[in-house]
């Protein structure tokens, strides 16, 4: 089994997955989306600076460069939401907002006032939005195998509760059930569109692919970071909290055990990729 493979695999197995996963999810409860962003936090924070910033620091020329290109890479994710994006714009306002947003946003819409319109800009975004998390899993996989399947790990955590506070606004919003899965499913395809096309864009520029990985975790740090933890403190008792807090160790911990049995994988894998070729 050669790189481009196991990217493409990787790339259409988490976008498969996360869908899947947020369809069940709704269908058994969505008051599980909570939960499901704070495992996501700590999912994502424990991928970028655990796996994908380390691996990153062993293959650059320079730890100063890549601190900058992981600023860089924040402002520039904070520019394409302003650009509106990855942002969820509705039928009159564009506002900002998180998973634990979808159930109240999807109030807003529980009479299709919008006549599907936020259905459509929620699909657009989505669709972009997987398309550079695509590229993400195809960076890390050009560096080190165990670090694109972290990475892999990571953006399916992020994209459950997403997935599924998206599956809420737009049954909200006039959306049958299985019109909603078929949007989200061919949605997902643009994850293996954007690992295929990063994998032949990124392949030629090994030196460059420090770099790639440090603004691939700087989005990591963005979602988390500016995205999905305001959203908690809406939830402030220290019961919630304590939850909260144990959910993000969970996403963490799961990612540092999950390197690890990525580490013995990736080996057998390196064998059979230098074996092929």
């Amino acid at each position: 089994m050669n790189l481009l493979t196991l990217i493409i695999l990787a790339a259409a197995a988490g976008g498969l997955l996360s869908v899947l996963l947020a369809s069940f999810a709704l269908a058994i409860n969505a008051a599980w989306i909570p939960a499901m962003v704070s495992y996501a936090i700590g999912a994502l924070l424990g991928a970028a600076f655990l796996e994908v910033l380390p691996h990153a620091m062993e293959h650059a020329a320079s730890v100063q460069d890549l601190s900058m290109a992981v600023l860089a890479g924040i402002l520039g994710f904070f520019l394409l939401e302003k650009l509106v994006l990855w942002r969820h714009c509705h039928a009159e306002a564009c506002e900002a907002h998180s998973p634990l947003d979808s159930q109240e946003a999807s109030h807003a819409h529980a009479h299709g006032h919008d006549h599907g319109r936020s259905g459509l800009m929620i699909t657009v975004g989505d669709t972009f939005h997987n398309f550079v998390d695509g590229i993400m899993i195809a960076a890390a996989f050009l560096v080190d195998v165990q670090v694109g399947v972290v990475t892999a790990m990571a953006i399916v955590a992020h994209e459950i509760p997403q997935e599924l506070g998206d599956f809420l606004i737009l049954l909200h919003s006039g959306y049958s059930r299985t019109r909603a899965l078929v949007l989200n499913l061919v949605s997902s395809l643009a994850t293996l569109v954007g690992a295929t096309l990063g994998y032949f864009a990124l392949a030629p520029m090994q030196e460059a692919m420090p770099y790639v990985l440090a603004v691939a975790a700087s989005g990591m740090i963005y979602v988390a970071v500016a995205d999905l933890i305001p959203g908690l403190h809406r939830r402030a008792e220290l019961r919630h909290t304590a939850q909260q807090l144990f959910l993000i160790l969970l996403g963490i911990l799961t990612v540092h055990f999950g390197g690890e049995l990525a580490q013995h994988w990736a080996a057998m894998a390196g064998g059979h990729l230098h074996e092929h070729g």
